[in-house]
């Protein structure tokens, strides 16, 4: 188990836990009382550090090395998933994972950032950085989708697309702006859920749909507080402030309407009780496809433009 630096007292606990553990086995000591007290004092410690939150403290927790990733999720949610490849221009785009699944029986098409699990696999998914053939690909998809009435559901999870010369070179805006222009008029319900970071274009550009939702610890913002804080101060050093003017979190986007739903995460993280993140978030798409399936295609794309069409606010001078 690894620990964020604000959960340096839960660290604390956990070592003496484990050090009790050892020493029963060892000597065959009963330590049952003890660890039963350090247990209430490690739900008592949680419970104090996870009470009020720094937007900060948010952003580690959506980088946190045991958080479920979007195959976690594929794996726990759906059955039957069939992963597709390539974008049928340049290549498969490692980044960018998709394929069709079933959700309790549903037919639907799963689209998503995964970020890799250990060091090598990172690099194969160059850390959930897309291409513009990642998106290429995930716009294939879902037309596929549409083509066999299957719902989307797309899971953001990627500190940006791949800002590298070659993706620009391949046209990296013209293929998230094609991607946003494109799911706009999907025919087929579309639900798109945040389950770690959400920065800039690379995480629109699977975010147009009928429903979107946040975990509770995650982040979604035009960019992160690092680059933030490099392009205004020119340093990382301010990239707690950053993080606390760019009103990054789940609260935020769901008071400025910019999502529809925040999805509460287990006392510690997702990844602190993932199979109860997993059946919370199982549970909203299922009652989302129960609502979205019972509106007309049409109804559905107009109330979907409308929706975005009405975000933001401005004052004129």
């Amino acid at each position: 188990m690894q620990f964020l630096d604000f959960e340096q007292p839960l660290e604390e606990l956990y070592a003496q836990v484990n050090k009790l553990k050892d020493m029963s086995a060892k000597n065959g000591i009963d330590v049952s009382k003890t660890l039963k007290e350090l247990e209430s004092s490690i739900e008592e410690q949680r419970n104090k550090i996870y009470k009020d939150l720094t937007p900060w403290q948010r952003v580690q927790l959506s980088r946190h090395p045991d958080r479920p990733y979007m195959h976690y999720y594929v794996e726990q949610l759906f059955t039957n998933f069939r992963e597709l490849y390539g974008d049928r221009q340049v290549k498969d785009d490692k980044a960018m994972v998709g394929g069709m699944a079933e959700l309790d029986g549903m037919p639907v098409m799963v689209i998503g950032q995964q970020k890799g699990v250990n060091t090598k696999m990172r690099q194969l998914r160059n850390f959930g950085m897309a291409n513009p053939e990642g998106y290429r690909k995930a716009l294939r998809l879902m037309k596929m989708a549409e083509k066999f009435n299957r719902p989307v559901i797309t899971f953001i999870d990627t500190p940006g697309a791949y800002p590298g010369l070659e993706a620009e070179e391949r046209g990296q805006g013209e293929a998230i702006a094609r991607n946003l222009y494109e799911m706009f008029g999907l025919k087929v319900p579309v639900i798109c859920v945040v389950i770690g970071e959400g920065a800039s274009g690379g995480a629109l550009g699977i975010g147009i749909g009928d429903k979107v939702a946040m975990l509770e610890n995650t982040w979604y913002t035009v960019i992160s507080p690092e680059n933030c804080s490099t392009i205004l101060w020119r340093s990382w050093d301010y990239k707690v402030q950053a993080a606390e003017q760019l009103k990054l979190t789940s609260e935020d986007m769901k008071g400025f309407k910019l999502v529809d739903d925040v999805l509460k995460e287990p006392n510690g993280g997702a990844h602190a009780k993932p199979e109860e993140m997993a059946a919370t978030l199982k549970q909203y798409l299922l009652d989302s496809l129960k609502e979205l399936n019972g509106v007309d295609a049409d109804e559905r794309i107009n109330k979907r433009i409308e929706k975005f069409s009405a975000m933001g606010f401005y004052q004129e001078a």
